[in-house]
């Protein structure tokens, strides 16, 4: 779980942030480098740990954050415009159920696959 700190920001660890998306911590770490060459995000210390490092978005990495959130949300009404506020619900409930579906068979592949 992430922790919010009292400044209101989320300040995850790497390894907490890649345990929260599921990806690989080795994924994760060039993820966040390319996020910092951008100057999205910055790295420091914990801490409460110094061996792990701290993620903070900066305040480039939040407007461009706001910029990708409003577009999604925009691309998000245009494409469901013709279902209802119920419909469009369940439609997000359902890609949910199928996205968990797939991250727990990405985690624990069927046996005869192994």
């Amino acid at each position: 779980m992430l922790r919010r700190c009292a400044d209101g920001d989320v300040h995850p660890s790497q390894l907490a942030l890649a345990k929260e998306v599921s990806l690989d911590r080795t994924v994760m770490t060039y993820l966040l480098d390319d996020l910092e060459a951008h100057e999205l995000i910055t790295r420091r210390p914990d801490p409460r740990d110094r061996r792990a490092r701290e993620v903070l978005i900066t305040d480039t990495g939040r407007s461009r954050l706001k910029q990708v959130r409003h577009g999604l949300s925009a691309a998000e009404a245009r494409l469901l415009a013709d279902l209802s506020d119920q419909d469009a619900d369940r439609l997000r409930t359902l890609l949910s159920r199928v996205a968990q579906t797939a991250q727990r068979e990405s985690i624990a592949p069927a046996e005869a696959d192994c």
